[in-house]
Order: structure tokens, then C-alpha cells, then sequence
């Protein structure tokens, strides 16, 4: 197995800028769905979503959570872990939203469960570079197939959203064998770390709280 030189962050520590980022992502991710819930509930005009300004940087920050997801994915040190919590929060949010009137199939959780899990699996394999390949074969394969075909609210289909994530994969190696500048492993940034490093509950809790906000202001 080739040797792969540590990480310049100190050891024990995580890398704050992906955190930072990643902190960065889930809060305009709330931002969105909390301005979608406020449109929802006739508090806002829908021009406020239909612009063109937010159209345009949507999918920038749902990127931004998918790439990064993939990083993380080359950092991990047990994806096939991540895949199965993944995969508990994804059939969570499908169970949540069945209750909510709005069926979600196939979110951002269950796109990133599927990536992981395909690359949990190819890494167990000890496929580095052929692996991103493969897994953008299979990927494409199960879209043009319309594996799953199901209708979802909030719909992130593995094309083209999965090479992205394959993409943070393949962006993660030069990061784990510390060939990035220096600051951007020693560079230090307040709060957004912390909430970096707590986005899968954010995102899980978020909406419900969004919409009790939303039901105390409309009532």
C-alpha cells in the first residue's frame, strides 16, 4: 500500500478551514429552506425564491456541501461508518417527511448515503484514481437506468451531483498528503468551525425548528 505523508494540521486536530466551510454551507442551507418555509406560509412573496440572484447561488452552496462531503470522505478514517449514519439520518428525513405532506425520496442526505457507501466500498478495494472512474461510471449508469425512479420534494439526482462529491474525493488526497499552502491548515477562524463539525444534526433539526418558528409567527 503506498505511503501517504500526515496531514500538516497538528495531529489530533481537524483541518478548521474545511470545517469552517462546511459551517459556512449548512447555514445558507437553513437560510434557504427557511426563507422556502416563509414563502410556503404566505409570509414572503415566491419572488423572493424565484429570483435570479438565488437561483443562481442555490446550487453554489448545495455544491459547497456535497464537495465537501467528499473531502471529508478521503479524510475519514471509517466511511463505511459514515455511510450507515448517513443512511439512519436519510431514512429519517424520508419518514419526516411523509408525515409532512411533502415526500422527500431522494434528498441531499440519501445522494451523499449512496456516495459514501460506493466509495466505503471501492476503498475497501484499495482503488484510489480508478475508483473516482469507476464510481463515475457506475453513478452514470444508475441515472440513464433511472435507478431509483421515484418522485422526491427535494431532489438531488446522482447526476450530476455525485461527481461532484467524487470530485471532493479526488481534491481530498492532495489535501491528506499535505500539499496545500501551509495556512490552510494552520488558518484559524471563530465560530464557523464549531458549527462545521455539527452539520448532520443542524440539518436534521433545522426544519423542525424552522417551522415552529413559522407557526408562531403566523399564529
Amino acid at each position: 500500500m503506498p505511503y501517504t505523508p500526515p496531514l500538516k494540521a497538528p495531529p489530533g486536530e481537524r483541518i478548521q478551514l474545511l470545517d469552517a466551510l462546511r459551517g459556512l454551507s449548512i447555514l445558507l442551507v437553513v437560510a434557504y429552506h427557511f426563507g422556502y418555509d416563509l414563502v410556503v406560509a404566505g409570509i414572503l412573496p415566491y419572488e423572493i425564491l424565484a429570483n435570479p440572484v438565488l437561483a443562481f447561488f442555490q446550487p453554489f452552496f448545495a455544491g459547497l456541501f456535497i464537495l465537501l462531503a467528499g473531502v471529508s470522505s478521503q479524510l475519514s478514517k471509517n466511511n463505511l461508518k459514515r455511510a450507515l449514519v448517513l443512511t439512519a439520518a436519510a431514512l429519517l428525513v424520508t419518514a419526516a417527511s411523509l408525515f409532512a405532506g411533502s415526500l422527500i425520496t431522494f434528498g441531499i442526505l440519501h445522494l451523499l448515503t449512496a456516495c459514501v457507501l460506493l466509495y466505503a466500498l471501492l476503498e475497501k478495494l484499495r482503488l484510489t484514481l480508478p475508483a473516482v472512474l469507476l464510481a463515475g461510471f457506475l453513478l452514470s449508469y444508475f441515472e440513464i437506468t433511472r435507478f431509483p425512479v421515484v418522485a422526491s420534494a427535494d431532489y438531488f439526482p446522482i447526476v450530476p451531483w455525485g461527481f461532484l462529491f467524487f470530485f471532493g474525493v479526488f481534491l481530498g488526497v492532495p489535501i491528506k498528503q499535505g500539499k496545500f499552502p501551509d495556512w490552510f491548515y494552520s488558518l484559524s477562524i471563530p465560530v464557523f468551525p464549531w458549527i462545521g463539525r455539527r452539520t448532520l444534526l443542524i440539518y436534521l433539526l433545522h426544519q423542525p425548528v424552522l417551522l415552529g418558528v413559522v407557526w408562531a409567527v403566523t399564529r
